[in-house]
């Protein structure tokens, strides 16, 4: 399945280097916010028992 390409990276305030995604000064906040929680949403779950964040039963 493609991945949906977030509507923030198409901003002419988007800077894209690897490793380092951040808005140029004067980006609205929306914008901003749009991107923090997009980071936030890549942060792995790995916890006990799981894969990626899906509890794995054991027999």
């Amino acid at each position: 399945m493609p991945r949906i390409k977030p509507d923030f990276t198409k901003s002419p305030y988007f800077v894209d280097e690897p490793g380092n995604w951040h808005l140029k000064p004067g980006a609205p906040e929306e914008l901003q916010i749009e991107l923090d929680q997009y980071l936030d949403s890549l942060t792995i779950i790995d916890e006990s028992g799981t894969v990626n964040g899906n509890h794995i039963e054991f027999p």
